[in-house]
């Protein structure tokens, strides 16, 4: 098991960022690796809410199936996702700063088949990759007029 964590601060009202997480379609705005997010699930998001969404890496496109499996807005969203390459439990807790809001991050990514001899590397490359994909929020979000995503 690899366990990625980190946080990040974005200068927006805690309710806005929460929101605009909280809906997986939103990441293909900020996320150039993400290639399709879909609801699949009726009615708001919240406990049980799933996505079906897809990333290209290394010139693969991996299929994910995401499930909300933690929901208190706008403090805690969890989740995971299954792929064919992993699963992932994944927690983020948002709190109000002066100025906007702290997102942390937590996720315990289980690889499958040979990924499993990689877990140093998976960590490596996950916490980069968790990274990379928050800053670019935090720049969608800070780039966008206050209340909208």
């Amino acid at each position: 098991m690899a366990k990625i964590e980190g946080q990040i601060t974005i200068g927006r009202p805690v309710e806005v960022v929460f929101d605009y997480v909280a809906d997986q379609t939103n990441e293909l705005q900020y996320n150039p690796k993400m290639v399709r997010a879909e609801k699949e699930t009726a009615g708001p998001i919240g406990k049980g809410t799933r996505f079906k969404s897809a990333v290209r890496s290394g010139g693969r496109t991996a299929e994910m199936l995401i499930e909300n499996t933690g929901y208190d807005r706008p403090r805690l969203l969890a989740s995971t996702t299954t792929m064919k390459q992993m699963d992932i439990a994944y927690t983020l807790k948002f709190e109000p700063v002066a100025d906007g809001t702290r997102m942390r991050w937590s996720g315990e990514v289980r690889p499958k088949g040979g990924l499993r001899l990689l877990g140093p590397l998976v960590t490596w490359m996950g916490t980069r990759q968790e990274q990379r994909i928050w800053s670019s929020l935090k720049s969608h979000l800070e780039g966008a007029p206050v209340g909208e995503g």
